[in-house]
């Protein structure tokens, strides 16, 4: 974000200002860029918005407003009040400046320039192109609500709002990229949030200096977190307003960005990347059955392979009671390049689902599952556990809530897969311990990544571990340093 840029002062003479949006704007180039001049007792008007963000019928109205006053009024002298009285709209604001009006203008406002005035009215009928509110794709839930954020941020503060209608929920707005200008809201609690943590994302976002974030979130993650290259997710995104809302009220900070239906949650650690709002939809017990069978799923996504690897490769290691695990028969392939084959193949499956159309991707799924498969098995390149243990790992994957953790997490388990098949037992361990080292140094925002477990936190560890009933969960999570540690009054 440039702090510096250049505040042109808006012209008396309004044609003037007409000529900066000719030079600065493309008037009269871009057809998009909608121009009206009226003359209101005797007084040049000019309207400026553009015509893909603004409903074509509220401008209509604001110029049937604006005209209908020759009607109605004589007073040439008081043309800006007279002006100002006439626009029954929510949110007008005057500016003074020339480079507010050329981004709000982009931003699909309207702007009102009057001849002989160094100010401008500025009036928000916004009206974004997208989608209604829906559930989505990747955060289903059994039970539970149906919407979900859209790509315009009006929206999703509204929807952040209808959960939590607390007065000091707080949504400033922010801009960054030089060029993009892109709406970015700073989302918190303000008697619940730690002000430090505020100042820390706030700084960042100031600090940005890019022509623009096109790819939205994503680009804004990689310059808030300084993420370089780590793989594992430092930020949780989500399409759920109640998950959103449920992180606000325990003191994170939420990133809605302008033209993406995910938003950030600030900070996260590994644990919070595989809690699911399905666990809260159940009963305690259930939940808490779901979230163990989910942290297994996600351990034999990354173990499950390697410690087979090991195995099948020493089965001197495997106790008597376990001698049958591993391969029957040796096949012409090695099994660690087996291993990495059957995972890139599966690999290719997911990255054809996203680019096939939805009608074809079942067929797809199934000439992979039945003919590729047991071809492979047939023709001796796969043996037929290969294919169990991937294929279990692969279910791993897609049980983790978080699709960053879960494409982190398979990485993680190449590296063990290699590092086993190059060096045996001593490879694993090592490898193993390495994983550990590099998850226990990861920080978001200064947030230990394995809090609670290290850090040791015996309540949040028990909190994470199981469902807790919510009436006995009453404080909020130490992590995030909220100002207020009570959910509930004090007992």
């Amino acid at each position: 974000m440039n702090q510096n840029q250049n505040k042109s002062p808006i012209y008396a003479k309004i044609d003037k200002n007409k000529q900066y949006m000719k030079d600065n704007v493309g008037l009269d180039t871009s057809f998009d860029l909608g121009f009206r001049e009226l003359v209101v007792l005797k007084t040049k008007i000019q309207l400026y918005y553009v015509t893909g963000l603004c409903d074509g019928t509220v401008v209509q109205r604001i110029m049937r407003q604006l005209v209908q006053i020759n009607d109605d009024e004589v007073n040439k002298r008081k043309v800006p009040e007279i002006v100002e009285n006439r626009i029954i709209y929510q949110q007008v604001e005057r500016t003074q400046s020339l480079d507010e009006v050329v981004d709000q203008v982009l931003s699909g406002l309207v702007v009102i320039f009057i001849d002989g005035e160094k100010y401008a009215f500025i009036v928000d009928v916004r009206n974004y192109p997208g989608r209604a509110p829906q559930e989505p794709d990747t955060e289903h839930v059994v039970r539970g609500s149906r919407d979900g954020f859209t790509e315009n941020i009006i929206e999703n503060t509204a929807l952040t709002r209808r959960r939590i209608r607390d007065a000091r929920l707080r949504h400033e707005m922010l801009k960054v990229g030089e060029r993009s200008k892109t709406d970015i809201c700073l989302c918190y609690i303000d008697d619940v949030t730690d002000r430090d943590l505020i100042d820390i994302i706030k700084n960042s976002l100031n600090q940005i200096e890019i022509d623009g974030i096109t790819m939205t979130d994503k680009t804004l993650e990689e310059f808030i977190v300084g993420m370089k290259w780590k793989a594992y997710p430092l930020v949780r995104y989500t399409e759920r307003p109640d998950v959103a809302a449920t992180h606000l009220m325990e003191g994170h900070v939420i990133l809605i960005v302008d033209t993406s239906p995910s938003v950030m949650i600030l900070p996260t650690t590994f644990f919070h990347h595989t809690q699911h709002a399905e666990e809260y939809r159940e009963s305690p017990v259930v939940g808490t059955a779901m979230r163990w069978a989910r942290m297994i799923a996600i351990m034999l996504s990354i173990f499950l392979l390697p410690l087979w690897l090991l195995f099948a490769l020493d089965p001197s290691l495997l106790p008597k009671e376990l001698a049958f695990i591993g391969p029957k028969e040796e096949g012409t392939i090695p099994i660690a390049i087996q291993i990495i084959l059957a995972d890139l193949g599966i690999e290719f499956l997911r990255m054809a689902a996203i680019h096939t159309p939805t009608p074809l991707a079942t067929s797809m799924g199934l000439i992979a599952a039945v003919l590729i498969g047991q071809i492979a098995i047939d023709v001796g390149l796969f043996g037929p556990e290969v294919i169990l243990y991937v294929s279990v790992s692969a279910i791993g994957v897609y049980v983790t809530p978080s699709y960053e953790l879960g494409v982190a997490n398979k990485i993680s388990r190449v590296v063990l897969i290699i590092l086993t098949a190059m060096f045996g037992a001593i490879g694993f361990t090592v490898g193993i311990t390495l994983y550990g080292l590099y998850l226990i140094q990861l920080k978001s925002l200064h947030t230990p990544y394995m809090w609670p477990f290290i850090p040791f936190d015996a309540r949040a560890m028990i909190e994470m571990v199981l469902r807790v009933p919510i009436p006995y969960s009453k404080k909020r999570p130490s992590i995030v340093h909220p100002k207020n540690d009570y959910r509930q009054p004090k007992a």
